[in-house]
């Protein structure tokens, strides 16, 4: 088999509740497995559903994976214009079209470019009937699911490439044990066998070989926790062993209650909560998203008290930005532009220069930034950060931003 660096993950797991990996002491951190084994064979599923559909094209077969496991509950999802062009298919029109021809029903605002165009209704009659439904999935291990196939099809080595190399990487993926091993499955389509090497040369695969592969560990977050094999466990004595704990002092994540959260909030807030939850770039564990979307943030609404060690560093953080809330605000859009959504303080100080282990000095930041006009927020809602109206009146606004009434609402569940 042909290694090309990398290796096995250092933490080999069986995702509990929170879907992360324990990691030995001494031993490099690795990204929490968004899949446990029940979400990873549903993953498997809906991959089989799709390979067995009459669509020859891998873009067609790509739209369809995105599709059915947003319909996969009902037999009707939701798709955005921006859901549509994200997925670079070349010529959308013709694989919409493809789908329609099987009986999926869905209209011509899906190739609507507006960013705040309502999402358009995508029915597919196969997955609305009650006996035999070819994707039984319940709510959390669909929302799970369809979160898993976003992050991976964003992921760094090969959000750019071919339709065929990243539903190639989804079924790599999907079909990976704890270890990162993987088989190729018998129902890969051709074009995505042929694109295998172009997996390995992104960095999306660490080795590939007689039918044969390991995922390469940046991506290992999105193996589908297959279970290994007796020739694999044979081969690989940590395969299926370990524990999953991750324990934030003050916050116990429970995965239940978590997707009961996003259940309840409003479309516009469980979007938001999403798009940072499965922000490939962020790449953060569920726990900590859920802790700062249910628990009460910092909030930069009074001026927060300095010592004397801590007005220093303000300061001489201050005398090198002169030009720091023309900075910040231009920050927040590029950010926004490339995660899908706005910074955490810690993420935009980090971003202006300022040291992430200062927590009061960075609260203090934020604080005069928005205070100054140059920054602004929804108000108990993380990861929201937009420039304010000083920088607007400068010129400094999010592309095509939103108004008043498509903007994350301030109101928790």
């Amino acid at each position: 088999m042909r290694r090309v660096g990398g290796g096995v993950p250092q933490s080999a797991s069986t995702p509990s509740s929170s879907n992360a990996t324990a990691v030995p002491a001494g031993k490099p951190q690795a990204l929490p497995f968004l899949l446990t084994p029940q979400q990873g064979a549903a993953a498997r599923t809906l991959l089989s559903y799709v390979a067995a559909l009459p669509l020859p094209d891998p873009g067609q077969q790509l739209l369809a994976v995105v599709v059915a496991i947003r319909a996969a509950r009902g037999g009707t999802g939701n798709l955005t214009g921006t859901d549509l062009s994200a997925l670079r298919l070349g010529d959308p029109r013709e694989v919409v079209d493809a789908l329609r021809g099987l009986g999926w029903l869905m209209g011509d605002t899906i190739f609507s470019s507006d960013p705040v165009a309502p999402a358009t209704p995508v029915t597919v009659p196969d997955l609305a009937r009650e006996a035999d439904h070819p994707l039984p999935f319940g709510k959390a291990v669909r929302s799970r699911v369809s979160g898993w196939t976003t992050r991976a099809l964003s992921a760094k080595p090969v959000r750019k490439l071919p339709p065929a190399a990243r539903l190639a990487a989804l079924f790599a993926a999907a079909h990976s044990t704890s270890t990162l091993l993987g088989q190729i499955p018998p129902d890969l389509p051709e074009a995505c066998r042929d694109a295998l090497p172009d997996l390995l040369a992104k960095g999306f695969l660490a080795e590939l070989a007689d039918g044969r592969y390991r995922l390469d560990p940046q991506v290992g977050h999105l193996a589908g926790m297959r279970p290994p094999t007796a020739q694999e466990k044979a081969a690989d004595p940590e395969a299926g062993t370990g524990t999953s704990t991750i324990v934030t002092p003050g916050f116990d994540f429970n995965a239940a209650a978590w997707t009961q959260w996003k259940d309840a909030a409003t479309p516009a807030l469980r979007r938001h909560a999403e798009s940072v939850e499965y922000c490939a770039l962020c790449a953060l564990g569920p726990e900590r998203v859920a802790m700062a979307f249910t628990l009460p943030p910092p909030r930069p609404s009074q001026q927060p008290s300095l010592d004397g060690r801590s007005q220093t560093a303000y300061k001489r953080w201050k005398d090198a930005h002169p030009d720091r809330g023309p900075q910040a605000a231009q920050f927040t859009v590029a950010f926004r532009a490339e995660h899908g959504h706005g910074p955490s303080f810690r993420q935009l100080c980090k971003g202006l220069g300022s040291r992430p282990d200062l927590r009061e000095v960075n609260l203090f930041i934020v604080h005069r930034l928005v205070a100054n006009g140059w920054l602004t927020s929804t108000d108990q809602v993380p990861w929201t950060l937009r420039p304010g109206p000083t920088a607007q009146d400068q010129g400094i606004t999010l592309p095509q931003r939103r108004s008043s009434e498509t903007t994350v609402p301030a109101a928790r569940p």
